[in-house]
Protein backbone atom coordinates (compact mmCIF):
# COMPACT_ATOMS: atom_id res chain seq x y z
CA UNK A 1 0.00 0.00 0.00
CA UNK A 2 1.09 3.85 -0.73
CA UNK A 3 1.86 5.77 1.83
CA UNK A 4 0.02 8.53 2.60
CA UNK A 5 1.00 11.56 4.41
CA UNK A 6 -1.70 12.26 7.02
CA UNK A 7 0.13 15.89 7.06
CA UNK A 8 2.93 17.35 5.39
CA UNK A 9 6.65 16.65 6.98
CA UNK A 10 7.62 19.92 6.85
CA UNK A 11 11.59 19.47 5.18
CA UNK A 12 14.33 19.66 7.76
CA UNK A 13 12.56 21.03 10.71
CA UNK A 14 15.33 19.56 13.66
CA UNK A 15 14.73 19.02 16.74
CA UNK A 16 15.32 22.69 18.62
CA UNK A 17 15.26 23.70 21.56
CA UNK A 18 12.96 26.78 21.43
CA UNK A 19 13.93 28.28 24.89
CA UNK A 20 16.78 30.83 25.29
CA UNK A 21 19.16 30.14 28.23
CA UNK A 22 21.90 32.35 28.43
CA UNK A 23 25.85 30.83 29.38
CA UNK A 24 27.15 32.24 31.99
CA UNK A 25 30.36 31.41 33.46
CA UNK A 26 32.16 32.08 36.85
CA UNK A 27 35.63 34.54 36.25
CA UNK A 28 38.42 33.55 38.16
CA UNK A 29 39.17 32.44 41.35
CA UNK A 30 39.54 35.69 43.36
CA UNK A 31 38.01 38.66 41.42
CA UNK A 32 34.88 38.49 43.42
CA UNK A 33 32.31 38.79 40.27
CA UNK A 34 30.22 37.42 37.91
CA UNK A 35 30.68 37.22 34.02
CA UNK A 36 28.26 37.04 31.50
CA UNK A 37 29.22 36.04 27.91
CA UNK A 38 27.90 38.23 25.55
CA UNK A 39 24.64 36.91 23.70
CA UNK A 40 24.49 39.01 20.88
CA UNK A 41 21.71 38.80 18.00
CA UNK A 42 22.22 36.21 14.91
CA UNK A 43 19.87 36.81 13.21
CA UNK A 44 16.10 39.31 13.28
CA UNK A 45 13.02 40.69 11.13
CA UNK A 46 9.98 42.15 11.55
CA UNK A 47 8.78 40.96 15.01
CA UNK A 48 12.12 38.74 16.21
CA UNK A 49 15.22 38.39 16.88
CA UNK A 50 17.19 35.20 17.40
CA UNK A 51 20.30 35.18 20.25
CA UNK A 52 23.56 33.08 20.04
CA UNK A 53 22.46 31.28 23.24
CA UNK A 54 18.94 30.37 20.99
CA UNK A 55 21.10 28.69 18.59
CA UNK A 56 23.85 27.07 21.25
CA UNK A 57 20.51 25.82 22.92
CA UNK A 58 19.22 24.07 19.88
CA UNK A 59 22.88 22.51 19.03
CA UNK A 60 23.31 21.11 22.17
CA UNK A 61 19.65 19.58 22.08
CA UNK A 62 20.71 18.30 18.61
CA UNK A 63 23.83 16.95 19.87
CA UNK A 64 21.98 15.19 22.82
CA UNK A 65 19.90 13.48 20.52
CA UNK A 66 22.16 12.10 18.16
CA UNK A 67 24.43 11.02 21.16
CA UNK A 68 21.40 9.26 22.25
CA UNK A 69 21.32 7.42 18.90
CA UNK A 70 25.20 6.47 19.90
CA UNK A 71 26.40 8.88 17.32
CA UNK A 72 28.38 11.87 17.22
CA UNK A 73 28.81 15.32 16.00
CA UNK A 74 32.16 15.76 13.91
CA UNK A 75 34.28 18.88 14.15
CA UNK A 76 33.50 19.57 10.99
CA UNK A 77 30.54 19.90 10.47
CA UNK A 78 29.77 21.82 13.54
CA UNK A 79 29.44 25.10 11.96
CA UNK A 80 27.05 23.83 9.08
CA UNK A 81 24.84 22.29 11.84
CA UNK A 82 24.79 25.41 13.59
CA UNK A 83 24.12 27.68 10.47
CA UNK A 84 21.08 25.06 9.94
CA UNK A 85 19.89 25.14 12.60
CA UNK A 86 19.74 29.18 12.72
CA UNK A 87 18.22 28.85 9.58
CA UNK A 88 15.56 26.73 11.12
CA UNK A 89 15.03 28.68 13.90
CA UNK A 90 13.95 31.72 11.73
CA UNK A 91 12.05 30.22 9.62
CA UNK A 92 9.87 28.31 12.42
CA UNK A 93 10.08 32.64 13.96
CA UNK A 94 8.09 33.86 10.90
CA UNK A 95 5.97 30.75 10.51
CA UNK A 96 4.73 30.74 14.20
CA UNK A 97 3.79 34.53 13.64
CA UNK A 98 1.51 33.24 10.91
CA UNK A 99 -0.36 30.75 12.92
CA UNK A 100 -3.82 30.97 13.94
CA UNK A 101 -6.20 29.53 16.84
CA UNK A 102 -6.77 26.54 14.66
CA UNK A 103 -3.80 25.81 13.40
CA UNK A 104 -2.51 25.67 16.90
CA UNK A 105 -5.48 24.00 18.35
CA UNK A 106 -4.75 21.17 16.05
CA UNK A 107 -1.60 20.87 16.26
CA UNK A 108 -2.05 20.57 20.40
CA UNK A 109 -4.43 17.84 19.34
CA UNK A 110 -2.20 16.06 17.33
CA UNK A 111 0.39 15.84 19.86
CA UNK A 112 -1.63 14.93 23.08
CA UNK A 113 -2.70 11.99 20.64
CA UNK A 114 1.11 10.79 19.38
CA UNK A 115 2.52 11.29 23.34
CA UNK A 116 -0.32 9.29 24.80
CA UNK A 117 0.47 6.46 21.94
CA UNK A 118 4.14 6.74 23.08
CA UNK A 119 3.11 6.38 26.13
CA UNK A 120 1.19 3.50 25.74
CA UNK A 121 3.41 1.62 23.79
CA UNK A 122 6.00 1.78 26.46
CA UNK A 123 6.91 -1.25 28.91
CA UNK A 124 6.80 0.68 31.55
CA UNK A 125 6.14 4.44 33.20
CA UNK A 126 10.23 4.00 33.73
CA UNK A 127 10.69 3.10 30.45
CA UNK A 128 9.39 6.10 28.86
CA UNK A 129 10.85 8.93 31.36
CA UNK A 130 14.16 7.07 30.58
CA UNK A 131 13.23 7.64 26.97
CA UNK A 132 12.55 11.15 27.66
CA UNK A 133 15.82 11.51 29.55
CA UNK A 134 17.80 10.49 26.88
CA UNK A 135 16.51 13.48 24.55
CA UNK A 136 18.28 15.85 26.93
CA UNK A 137 14.70 17.67 27.94
CA UNK A 138 12.30 17.30 29.84
CA UNK A 139 8.73 16.16 29.02
CA UNK A 140 7.46 19.68 29.01
CA UNK A 141 10.21 21.29 26.61
CA UNK A 142 9.23 17.91 24.26
CA UNK A 143 5.16 18.83 23.95
CA UNK A 144 6.28 22.55 23.50
CA UNK A 145 8.85 21.94 20.67
CA UNK A 146 6.40 19.41 19.05
CA UNK A 147 3.78 21.52 19.26
CA UNK A 148 5.73 24.37 17.69
CA UNK A 149 6.99 22.26 14.74
CA UNK A 150 3.20 21.18 14.19
CA UNK A 151 1.84 24.65 14.11
CA UNK A 152 4.08 25.12 11.42
CA UNK A 153 3.99 22.51 9.68
CA UNK A 154 -0.11 22.90 9.20
CA UNK A 155 0.67 26.69 8.48
CA UNK A 156 3.03 25.46 5.76
CA UNK A 157 -0.36 23.31 4.12
CA UNK A 158 -2.72 25.75 4.66
CA UNK A 159 -1.48 28.63 2.71
CA UNK A 160 -0.02 26.40 0.45
CA UNK A 161 -3.04 24.91 -0.85
CA UNK A 162 -5.58 27.08 -1.74
CA UNK A 163 -3.28 28.12 -5.07
CA UNK A 164 -3.70 23.77 -6.04
CA UNK A 165 -6.01 22.34 -8.03
CA UNK A 166 -6.59 18.71 -8.38
CA UNK A 167 -8.20 17.50 -11.03
CA UNK A 168 -10.55 14.34 -11.07
CA UNK A 169 -8.37 12.99 -14.13
CA UNK A 170 -4.89 13.30 -11.95
CA UNK A 171 -6.38 11.28 -9.41
CA UNK A 172 -7.56 8.66 -11.56
CA UNK A 173 -4.29 8.48 -14.06
CA UNK A 174 -2.27 8.27 -10.44
CA UNK A 175 -4.50 5.24 -9.14
CA UNK A 176 -4.27 3.89 -12.63
CA UNK A 177 -0.40 4.50 -13.40
CA UNK A 178 0.33 2.37 -9.78
CA UNK A 179 -1.97 -0.53 -9.51
CA UNK A 180 0.09 -2.49 -7.07
CA UNK A 181 0.03 0.57 -4.34
CA UNK A 182 -3.75 -0.42 -3.87
CA UNK A 183 -3.65 -3.91 -3.25
CA UNK A 184 -4.40 -4.76 -0.03
CA UNK A 185 -2.71 -8.66 0.79
CA UNK A 186 -4.59 -11.37 2.98
CA UNK A 187 -4.99 -9.98 6.98
CA UNK A 188 -6.11 -11.01 9.80
CA UNK A 189 -7.96 -9.47 13.03
CA UNK A 190 -6.72 -11.29 15.61
CA UNK A 191 -7.08 -10.57 19.41
CA UNK A 192 -4.14 -12.22 22.06
CA UNK A 193 -3.43 -13.00 25.24
CA UNK A 194 0.85 -12.17 26.33
CA UNK A 195 1.67 -13.96 29.59
CA UNK A 196 5.32 -12.44 29.37
CA UNK A 197 8.22 -14.75 30.58
CA UNK A 198 10.74 -11.98 30.09
CA UNK A 199 11.93 -10.43 33.01
CA UNK A 200 10.26 -6.53 33.03
CA UNK A 201 13.75 -4.76 34.13
CA UNK A 202 16.33 -6.30 32.04
CA UNK A 203 14.51 -8.51 29.08
CA UNK A 204 16.14 -11.11 29.74
CA UNK A 205 14.48 -14.98 30.11
CA UNK A 206 12.70 -15.71 33.60
CA UNK A 207 14.36 -18.88 35.51
CA UNK A 208 12.70 -22.33 35.08
CA UNK A 209 10.58 -21.92 38.02
CA UNK A 210 9.00 -18.33 37.17
CA UNK A 211 8.60 -19.23 34.09
CA UNK A 212 6.05 -22.12 34.94
CA UNK A 213 4.43 -20.13 36.90
CA UNK A 214 3.96 -18.32 34.01
CA UNK A 215 3.07 -21.08 31.61
CA UNK A 216 0.33 -22.31 34.05
CA UNK A 217 -1.14 -18.53 33.86
CA UNK A 218 -1.59 -18.82 30.71
CA UNK A 219 -2.95 -22.29 30.65
CA UNK A 220 -5.64 -21.15 33.24
CA UNK A 221 -6.62 -17.84 30.86
CA UNK A 222 -6.82 -20.20 28.22
CA UNK A 223 -9.35 -22.20 30.03
CA UNK A 224 -11.16 -19.43 31.36
CA UNK A 225 -11.93 -18.08 27.42
CA UNK A 226 -12.48 -21.55 26.19
CA UNK A 227 -15.61 -21.59 28.64
CA UNK A 228 -16.57 -18.50 27.46
CA UNK A 229 -15.30 -15.65 29.23
CA UNK A 230 -15.15 -12.27 27.42
CA UNK A 231 -11.79 -11.97 25.15
CA UNK A 232 -10.97 -8.92 25.22
CA UNK A 233 -11.40 -8.30 29.17
CA UNK A 234 -9.14 -10.87 29.89
CA UNK A 235 -6.48 -9.15 27.73
CA UNK A 236 -7.16 -5.80 28.62
CA UNK A 237 -6.83 -6.84 32.77
CA UNK A 238 -4.04 -10.14 32.27
CA UNK A 239 -2.07 -8.99 29.09
CA UNK A 240 1.26 -8.49 29.29
CA UNK A 241 1.79 -6.33 25.91
CA UNK A 242 1.00 -2.61 26.63
CA UNK A 243 0.54 -1.90 22.68
CA UNK A 244 -2.63 -4.04 22.18
CA UNK A 245 -4.38 -4.70 25.73
CA UNK A 246 -5.96 -2.03 26.07
CA UNK A 247 -7.87 -2.50 22.71
CA UNK A 248 -8.89 -5.93 24.08
CA UNK A 249 -5.50 -7.52 22.87
CA UNK A 250 -6.25 -6.41 18.92
CA UNK A 251 -4.39 -6.38 15.75
CA UNK A 252 -4.57 -6.48 12.12
CA UNK A 253 -1.69 -7.45 10.33
CA UNK A 254 -0.57 -9.16 6.65
CA UNK A 255 1.90 -12.01 6.68
CA UNK A 256 5.10 -11.05 7.66
CA UNK A 257 4.42 -8.45 10.68
CA UNK A 258 4.48 -10.73 13.26
CA UNK A 259 7.30 -12.99 14.70
CA UNK A 260 6.83 -16.25 12.84
CA UNK A 261 5.25 -18.57 15.39
CA UNK A 262 2.41 -15.97 16.27
CA UNK A 263 1.57 -15.39 12.37
CA UNK A 264 1.86 -19.34 11.69
CA UNK A 265 -1.03 -19.90 14.58
CA UNK A 266 -2.98 -16.62 13.51
CA UNK A 267 -3.50 -17.48 9.97
CA UNK A 268 -4.25 -21.23 10.62
CA UNK A 269 -7.17 -20.61 12.98
CA UNK A 270 -10.75 -20.68 11.92
CA UNK A 271 -12.59 -17.03 12.83
CA UNK A 272 -14.02 -17.96 16.41
CA UNK A 273 -11.15 -20.22 17.50
CA UNK A 274 -8.80 -19.50 20.40
CA UNK A 275 -5.28 -21.17 20.24
CA UNK A 276 -3.09 -23.65 21.81
CA UNK A 277 -0.81 -21.89 23.79
CA UNK A 278 1.95 -20.00 21.44
CA UNK A 279 5.05 -19.74 22.87
CA UNK A 280 7.37 -17.18 21.41
CA UNK A 281 10.43 -15.29 22.60
CA UNK A 282 8.15 -12.66 24.79
CA UNK A 283 6.18 -15.24 26.24
CA UNK A 284 3.19 -17.45 26.00
CA UNK A 285 0.01 -15.74 23.61
CA UNK A 286 -3.53 -16.69 23.66
CA UNK A 287 -4.90 -15.86 20.50
CA UNK A 288 -8.34 -15.67 19.07
CA UNK A 289 -9.14 -15.21 15.39
CA UNK A 290 -11.87 -12.65 15.20
CA UNK A 291 -11.68 -12.15 11.02
CA UNK A 292 -9.92 -13.10 8.16
CA UNK A 293 -9.67 -10.67 5.72
CA UNK A 294 -9.10 -12.15 1.67
CA UNK A 295 -6.87 -10.35 -0.53
CA UNK A 296 -8.21 -7.50 -2.24
CA UNK A 297 -7.59 -3.92 -4.08
CA UNK A 298 -9.57 -0.50 -3.03
CA UNK A 299 -11.48 0.81 -5.55
CA UNK A 300 -11.23 4.26 -7.10
CA UNK A 301 -14.04 5.60 -5.03
CA UNK A 302 -12.57 4.63 -1.95
CA UNK A 303 -9.39 6.17 -2.71
CA UNK A 304 -9.88 9.39 -4.20
CA UNK A 305 -9.40 11.46 -0.72
CA UNK A 306 -6.02 10.01 0.06
CA UNK A 307 -4.99 10.48 -2.98
CA UNK A 308 -6.18 14.14 -3.37
CA UNK A 309 -4.09 14.38 0.02
CA UNK A 310 -1.28 13.09 -1.06
CA UNK A 311 -0.96 14.87 -4.83
CA UNK A 312 -1.71 18.01 -2.80
CA UNK A 313 0.80 16.85 -0.36
CA UNK A 314 3.27 16.66 -3.03
CA UNK A 315 2.09 19.87 -5.06
CA UNK A 316 3.08 22.05 -1.57
CA UNK A 317 5.99 20.56 -1.04
CA UNK A 318 7.39 22.13 -4.22
CA UNK A 319 5.73 25.47 -3.59
CA UNK A 320 7.64 25.65 -0.41
CA UNK A 321 11.37 26.89 -0.96
CA UNK A 322 9.08 29.68 -2.82
CA UNK A 323 6.83 30.24 -0.36
CA UNK A 324 9.68 30.24 2.91
CA UNK A 325 11.74 32.76 0.56
CA UNK A 326 9.59 35.02 0.11
CA UNK A 327 8.39 35.05 3.99
CA UNK A 328 12.28 35.93 4.74
CA UNK A 329 12.48 38.41 2.27
CA UNK A 330 8.77 40.08 3.58
CA UNK A 331 10.15 39.89 6.73
CA UNK A 332 13.63 41.51 6.24
CA UNK A 333 15.31 38.78 7.46
CA UNK A 334 19.34 39.57 8.60
CA UNK A 335 22.07 37.69 9.69
CA UNK A 336 25.07 38.45 11.78
CA UNK A 337 28.39 38.18 9.80
CA UNK A 338 28.71 34.84 10.99
CA UNK A 339 25.45 33.70 10.45
CA UNK A 340 25.40 31.83 13.76
CA UNK A 341 28.00 29.41 12.98
CA UNK A 342 30.56 30.40 15.76
CA UNK A 343 29.75 29.58 19.20
CA UNK A 344 31.14 31.52 22.15
CA UNK A 345 34.13 29.41 22.87
CA UNK A 346 34.88 29.02 19.18
CA UNK A 347 38.59 30.79 18.13
CA UNK A 348 38.32 33.82 16.72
Amino acid sequence: MIFFPKRLAFPAILALGLAAVAFHAQAAPGDGTNVTFPDPTVASGKGFEIKRSQVDDAYLNYSASIAARGGAVREADRADIRSNLLEHLVINKLLLQRANADDRTEAQTLVDKEFAGARSNAPSQQAFDAQIKATGMTLDQLRTQAVDEQTCQHVVVRENTNSIKIEDADIKKFYDDNPSKFEMPEQVRAAHILISTQDPATHQPLPPDLKKEKEKLANDLRARAMKGEDFGALAKQYSDDPGSKDKGGEYTFPRGRMVPEFEAAAFSLQTNQISALVETQYGYHIIKLLEKMPASKKTLDETAPRIREYLTSVQVKKQVPAYLAKLKADADVKYADDGGAKAPDDKK
